[in-house]
This record gives structure tokens, C-alpha cells and sequence, in this order.
């Protein structure tokens, strides 16, 4: 039934094309004709399976069985109808229906959904997500330029154009400045002298000498050097604080940032299953996982990888016995010769043992012992240690709005929030919501104010590419994610961002201090100097003078305090 294959560049993914299959069998219809006599039918039929070709005649004699070797093709040559194979651990490469297997997949590349789902017969899967823990065969529903992972850099792309590009001060500054300074130092060296005395050189003398000296007063050397300096150092104050900032206008935009937009699997959370609680057990909490690690050892299944980390001692398997594994339900085994069940609540009702509810957000592994309840255990995604924290520094910062947008369920999601201290919170968004929701808070401010949205995944890249400032988690963010932000957290810690943006705060500041300290020295010295009263070591001192003091104010953006 299959023909198998990698793509390349797709990160080995499998492939296979049914339909090639049965052209090669439909070649072989003349043979079959001209074998009919010989084999007194005239009835034949053509299968596929197995990766060859089988033909038999009258539904019983085999004529023939042609392999057919395995095709490497390209994603892109894959047509709707076909049939591919994605096995444990490689991505699914191409949206379809699951036609053969059941298996566990992680979703969270694409969702952001931190807890696995399980996919089984007539199961829609799309492409990114990770394949875990069985063989899958899959029905292709759609071409690649339509599947989830196409779209998702389709909307990249297409968000990037719509982002509203910061002005250059100095450039357009400099476009008037220049050339109307050297007009008036003209003026001034030319036109008074025609009007006093044409013929007196003393007179050229002196007003040449006020154009010359209003000339070099009007030099922009202050503000050229110091206002680039100043981003410079709040760059540089930044990235050694482990911030990356991809340019100075990101930077200005981050001072004016009143909301800011969280994703939650990866971002607010560490994005890994991990045991976080043992409830309603008589039993010590060792002992239950003792038992739930031993029982589950057999297994593959990421949960069981969890009981046993969180065990954390080498399992001897000769303690293990009579080792059952029910499908969708758990797992029973013997443990030192006691009976040991371990797996959902389906599992105890199937037992007839009476459970306890957990009311946490999680996957509960309910524990039976030699037929007795004794309690269970919980598995979920817990909060970076930062997390928390970081939602109050913000608000302290003065950011108005704090947002959570997550692929992942309300009922987790409302909790992760409610922890975190998050204001509002919209659940199960594929990214194209994410980009409808994120332009809608964008049409809710001012145009003034700034959104920022801090993600990490490839179902995050186009948010943070439509956004006014895309922050990724730079340690274990996607490339995608990376590429399409314009500030990378290098250690994934989201207190990092309220510390950018009191550097970009203070690093505006200082630059405005520049910009009205040189120009005003400037104006002053710019009137003097046509008056004459101004001499060349005050137009020198307006320059240079000036410039160097800016500089010096212009360095302590480096030492920022309080962050």
C-alpha cells in the first residue's frame, strides 16, 4: 500500500504515491492478456500493497509481483489523494486524514498547545506537527502551497508589509537643515556688504567673517554623533543584558509600548510535560511514583518519560510483571508481585474502582493499588520561574494592557493567566486568529502607543512580524520566530522585557536631552555670530564644544539603573 521515501529538506519526512503504484499495474493489463488462455480465466485484478504491485488471476493464481523501489520526491510534487507515511519523530510534512495508526502528536509548533493530542483513523493532522510515538499513514487533503506550514510564512510575509516604518529624525532633519544653513551663511557673507559699501574691504571683511562663523556654529556634529551614539550604547546596554536589539528604531518604538501581548506555550511556560503535583494518596508521594514509573516502563509514550524522570532512579524492569497496555486507557502490571494500575479515569471505571477528581489543569494518571485507589498523580506545563514576576514588572514599567493568546484550551489557559495576573486571555487560536486578534488590539490604541507581542514558536512568527515590536525567546525559539522579531530574549527569561524597556526609555531620554541641548546652544551662537558678537572660539565651542558634551551624555545610556 505504500511506496516510502524522504523529503529533502523537510526535515526527513516520508513519502509514498499510490497512484504510482497502480499505473505500474495497469503496464501490465497486455501481459495479463496474453496469459489468459494459459491460465484458463479470463478475469484478472490488480492490487497495491506492501510497497509492490501484486496481480492475481480468477481471484486465486498469482501472476506476478513487481517491487517497486522506494521514491525520494519533493514535497511540492505531492498531489492531493496521495498517500504518505510519517514515522515516530519525524514532522508531518502536508495537511491530511489519517488513514492507518493511532499515535500521540506534538501540536505545540503550530497551536502552541502544550499537552499531546492523540490522533487515530479519520483524524485530520497538519503539517508541523511532530509525529511521536507510532508509525502514521496519512491521505493527503491538500497541496503544499495550501497546508498550515505554508500559510503560516504566507501570513509572515504578508504581515511584514503592513508594519508601520519609524521615521529617521536626523535624516529628514538634515534634508532641511543643510542646505538652508548654507543659504543663510551665503546671505549673511554677501548680501549685507552689497547694501552697506560694495567698495570697502572692510566691510566685505567683517561679513564674511559672520558667514564663516554662523557656518561652523550651524554644523549638525553634535546631534550626528551623538544621537546614533546614544542608540548605540542603549544597543549595546541591552545585548549586555542579554537582549538583542535588531536596529535603533526598535528600539525608540519599545519607549512608547503600553501593551504588550503574550503567547503562552514556550513564552509564559517552559513547554514541557512535568509531574506538578501527587494528590489524594495515603501513600508517600515516592512510592506512588515508584509505582507509576515501574508500571509505565514499558511504555514510549512521553507521560511515562515524565513518571520516570520524575522518579528519578534507574528502573529495574525484573521488578515488572504481567505488563498490560489498554489503549486510550493505561497501563496494568504487577510490581513486586502487587497490581498496579495506572492511567486515566476510563481505566478505573473499566476496573470498578472509585476515583477521586482533580480539579488542577493537567493530565491526571489516576493510581490503583493491589485494587485500591491511592490517588493521582498530575502532569502539566509549569510556568517559567520569571513568569510571574515579569507580569508585575511591567505593570510598574506603566504598560496599561497585558495579553495572553494561546492555541491551547480555555480551561488552561484561563488558569495560566489567572496565575500570571494577565488581564485578558483568548484560547484555542490557530495563527491566522492570532494576527486577526493582535490587529484588532492594534486598532484599539492610539497611534502613538505601541503593541508588542513576545512569542517563540513558528505559530507565532506572523504576529510578531505584524506587531509594532515582535519579541522572541531566542534560546529555544524557533528560527521562524527569531527571523520575524525584531528583539531576541537570548535566555528566554520574560523579565528580560521590562528591563529593555526601561533602557529604551532612558536611552530616548537622553537622545531628546541631545536634541534640545545642541540645538539650543546652536540657535543662540547662530544669532550672535550674525550679529557679530559671537567670535570663531564661540563658534568652535558651539561645535566641537557641544558635540563633545553630547557624546558624554550620550554614553550613559550604558549605565542604566534599576532594572
Amino acid at each position: 500500500m505504500s511506496k516510502r521515501g524522504g523529503f529533502p529538506g523537510m526535515g526527513g519526512f516520508g513519502g509514498m504515491n499510490i497512484n504510482q503504484l497502480m499505473k505500474e499495474a495497469k503496464k501490465m493489463q497486455a501481459d495479463l492478456e496474453k496469459s489468459q488462455e494459459e491460465l484458463g480465466s479470463k478475469e484478472f485484478n490488480a492490487t497495491a500493497g506492501g510497497g509492490a504491485i501484486e496481480v492475481t488471476v480468477s481471484g486465486d493464481k498469482k501472476l506476478k509481483n513487481i517491487s517497486i523501489k522506494p521514491e525520494v520526491v519533493d514535497p511540492e510534487e505531492v498531489e492531493i489523494g496521495d498517500i504518505i507515511v510519517v514515522k515516530p519523530g519525524e514532522r508531518v510534512p502536508l495537511d491530511g486524514i489519517v488513514i492507518e495508526g493511532s499515535s500521540m502528536v506534538d501540536t505545540s509548533a503550530l497551536t502552541g498547545e502544550s499537552v499531546l493530542r492523540s490522533v487515530n483513523v479519520e483524524d485530520e493532522v497538519l503539517s508541523g506537527f511532530i509525529n511521536k510515538n507510532a508509525l502514521l499513514t496519512i491521505e493527503v487533503t491538500k497541496d503544499f502551497g495550501e497546508s498550515a506550514v505554508s500559510k503560516v510564512l504566507d501570513l509572515v510575509e504578508n504581515a511584514s508589509s503592513k508594519k508601520a516604518k519609524t521615521e529617521n529624525f536626523i535624516s529628514v532633519f538634515s534634508k532641511y537643515y543643510t542646505p538652508v544653513v548654507v543659504g543663510l551663511a551665503a546671505i549673511i557673507a554677501i548680501i549685507p556688504p552689497i547694501v552697506i559699501d560694495a567698495s570697502s574691504q572692510a566691510v566685505w571683511y567683517d561679513w564674511v567673517l559672520r558667514g564663516l562663523t554662523f557656518l561652523v556654529v550651524s554644523c549638525p556634529c553634535a546631534l550626528v554623533l551623538s544621537i546614533p551614539l546614544s542608540f548605540f550604547s542603549g544597543i549595546g546596554n541591552s545585548s549586555k543584558h542579554g537582549i538583542l536589539i535588531k536596529g535603533s528604531n526598535y528600539l525608540e518604538a519599545l519607549k512608547n509600548v503600553d501593551t504588550v501581548v503574550f503567547d503562552k506555550t514556550g513564552t509564559m511556560t517552559q513547554g514541557v510535560f512535568e509531574v506538578s503535583g501527587v494528590h489524594h494518596n495515603e501513600i508517600s508521594d515516592e512510592k506512588l511514583l515508584e509505582y507509576a514509573a515501574l508500571a509505565e516502563c514499558s511504555s514510549s509514550h512521553p507521560i511515562s518519560k515524565s513518571l520516570q524522570k520524575a522518579y528519578g532512579k534507574p528502573i529495574d524492569r525484573n521488578r515488572v510483571t504481567d505488563i498490560e497496555e489498554i489503549s486510550g486507557n493505561g497501563v496494568t502490571a504487577k510490581v513486586d508481585g502487587i497490581s498496579v494500575a495506572a492511567g486515566n479515569a476510563k481505566l478505573m471505571k473499566r476496573l470498578g474502582i472509585s476515583y477521586q477528581e482533580c480539579h488542577h489543569v493537567g493530565t491526571v494518571i489516576h493510581m490503583a493499588v493491589d485494587g485500591r485507589y491511592e490517588g493521582h498523580i498530575l502532569i502539566s506545563d509549569i510556568l517559567k520561574p520569571h513568569a510571574k514576576e515579569a507580569i508585575a514588572e511591567l505593570k510598574k514599567a506603566g504598560i496599561k494592557k497585558t495579553v495572553m493568546l494561546t492555541g491551547d484550551s480555555k480551561r488552561v489557559a484561563d488558569q495560566v493567566a489567572k496565575e500570571l495576573g494577565i488581564e485578558e486571555v483568548y484560547s484555542e487560536l490557530l495563527p491566522a486568529d492570532k494576527v486577526s486578534k493582535v490587529e484588532e488590539l492594534l486598532h484599539q490604541k492610539s497611534e502613538k502607543e505601541k503593541l508588542a507581542f513576545v512569542g517563540d514558536g513558528i505559530n507565532d512568527a506572523p504576529v510578531l512580524s505584524r506587531a509594532d515590536i515582535g519579541i522572541a525567546m531566542g534560546a529555544l525559539g524557533s528560527d521562524a520566530a527569531i527571523e520575524a522579531a525584531d528583539i531576541v530574549l537570548m535566555d528566554d527569561d520574560p523579565l528580560k522585557i521590562s528591563k529593555a524597556i526601561k533602557i529604551a526609555r532612558k536611552c530616548i531620554h537622553i537622545v531628546y536631552e541631545n536634541i534640545y541641548f545642541a540645538i539650543g546652544i546652536k540657535i543662540l551662537c547662530l544669532i550672535l555670530g550674525a550679529l557679530g558678537i559671537a567670535n570663531m572660539w564661540m563658534a568652535i565651542f558651539a561645535d566641537v564644544g557641544v558635540m563633545i558634551i553630547a557624546v558624554l551624555n550620550a554614553i550613559r545610556t550604558l549605565f542604566v539603573k534599576n532594572l
